[in-house]
């Protein structure tokens, strides 16, 4: 069974051949299923089917080659701030799926085997990784974020080599592309203006062809770029995501979220709060994404002064303009988003206020950030606890006056289910489903899927998906899954 039909386009080999690898998955032994996508691959007008689950898995694991070009990517990146030519360490792009409707995705194998970019590395991923991605990137897409999607998750039947022996297992990931700015940040260090110009030339022909009767391609991409990731950021923000590691190579210029490696939500809300294991600054924080977004997209824009003016002072301040716009962009929609979480739906002058005395409060009482909103969201039947403090009793009057003045109960309720998540993949029951999957048991992670796959109905059969991690459950950090 061949999953994608009879041919994958192959458009990026176009691209100069800098920018990638053709090269092949290594072949495992004694690969099986895990978990796979049927609803997104029929969604994808994709023909799978569990009778030949068996066909899928050699062609998930990459056993399944035929005379296919696979190829993985070269790209460079700033890692914690520092510059380092990278690519495709573990990971083989099968090709780009077109579906009925015209949508054009990437189809890539992650955990697949040794490519010229792996620097010493071998290639495969643990299983536990690969699951914490699925479960989270298709999290992400029911909440409403923008984000790469998982397709299936396989075991490759071999162990990996970490702090331990572990299960291995390859991810099939989906992506509208896996263009990055670090693929922008390579094309600039080949000092090459023809090969950063055919990249500029083909990312938009293929993401964004409104632009190209534009003035200026470059200028008008970092423009639109800007606003993906702004988009991005304020969803991340409104369900309480870290994301760990957001390096210029993890960060893609479509908008999705890309690379889930040390990622987790919040339980507490703690804007300081940091997830990867080697964050040990804070670079990475909740409250810093932001700023580390408008820093990437600096990046992005100081790859591009070439093509923007051949006067390179012309050509900074003109990228400077655009960059400088981030900060009040996004203070824009990170208003009207929280607005929204609080069944607000006009602007007014004292809003800022309301949203920082709850935030503070939050913070102060180490309440938990999902459960919070979604207490405001069902408190019909009243709220107790640390809710029956002054501080709080103080707030909540001003807030349920300042609502009054624009819908009516039902209608600000309403928007604040919209906006306000009732379940989220929480990193202690996470673990919980990698550590039963390690010994073969694939149960929890389906029963976690079948929560996620609805994060906004408030059932009473999923209370136990709502409760944050007792003291002994908690867990302070994710790790790269390499």
């Amino acid at each position: 069974m061949q999953p994608f039909g009879s041919h994958l386009e192959k458009t990026y080999l176009a691209l100069p051949s800098p920018f990638y690898t053709i090269n092949k998955p290594d072949k495992v032994v004694n690969p099986h299923m895990v978990i796979c996508n049927y609803t997104l691959a029929e969604s994808l007008g994709l023909k799978l089917s569990n009778e030949y689950e068996q066909s899928l898995v050699e062609v998930f694991s990459g056993n399944l080659q035929g005379d296919t070009a696979s190829f993985s990517q070269a790209y460079a990146g700033h890692q914690f701030g520092h510059f380092t030519l990278l690519g495709d360490g573990r990971a083989h792009v099968l090709g780009e799926y077109i579906t009925p409707q015209g949508m054009r995705y990437d189809i890539q194998l992650k955990g697949s085997g040794r490519t010229p970019y792996s620097r010493g590395g071998d290639g495969k991923a643990a299983l536990g990784p690969m699951l914490r991605e699925y479960i989270i990137s298709e999290a992400m897409a029911h909440l409403g974020v923008p984000t790469t999607r998982s397709l299936a998750v396989v075991a490759s039947g071999e162990d990996v080599i970490r702090e331990r022996d572990l299960p291995g297992g390859i991810l099939t990931r989906l992506a509208l592309s896996h263009i990055r700015v670090g693929t922008f940040e390579f094309a600039a260090s080949q000092n090459n203006t023809d090969y950063l110009a055919a990249l500029v030339d083909y990312v938009v022909q293929r993401h964004y062809p409104e632009l190209m009767q534009g003035e200026n391609k470059a200028l008008d991409l970092i423009q639109i770029v800007i606003e993906k990731q702004i988009d991005t950021i304020v969803e991340w923000m409104r369900i309480g995501f870290i994301h760990g590691v957001m390096n210029t190579d993890n960060m893609s210029i479509t908008g999705e979220t890309i690379d889930y490696g040390p990622c987790a939500f919040m339980d507490a809300y703690n804007p300081n709060k940091v997830f990867s294991s080697i964050d040990h600054h804070g670079r990475y924080a909740f409250a810093n994404q932001p700023r580390i977004a408008q820093w990437n997209l600096a990046r992005f824009a100081e790859t591009l002064l070439p093509l923007i003016d051949q006067n390179e002072k012309k050509a900074i301040e003109r990228a400077s303009t655009v960059v400088s716009q981030f900060s009040s962009r996004y203070q824009e929609k990170w208003y009207a988003m929280m607005r929204k979480k609080l069944g607000l739906s006009s602007k007014e002058e004292h809003d800022g206020k309301l949203i920082k005395a709850l935030l503070e409060w939050m913070f102060s009482q180490d309440m938990d950030y999902t459960n919070t909103f979604k207490d405001l969201t069902y408190e019909k039947n009243g709220l107790s606890g640390r809710y029956e403090q002054k501080t709080f009793i103080e707030w909540h009057k001003q807030w349920l006056s300042r609502r009054s003045k624009g819908l009516s109960d039902e209608e600000a309720i309403a928007l604040m289910k919209r906006s306000n998540p009732v379940v989220i993949p929480r990193n202690h029951q996470v673990e919980s489903v990698i550590v039963a999957a390690n010994n073969g048991d694939y149960q929890l992670c389906k029963q976690l899927l079948e929560v996620l796959e609805k994060p906004y109905e408030n059932h009473e059969k999923w209370r136990n998906y709502q409760n944050p991690p007792n003291p002994d459950e908690q867990i302070y950090q994710t790790f790269c899954g390499t």
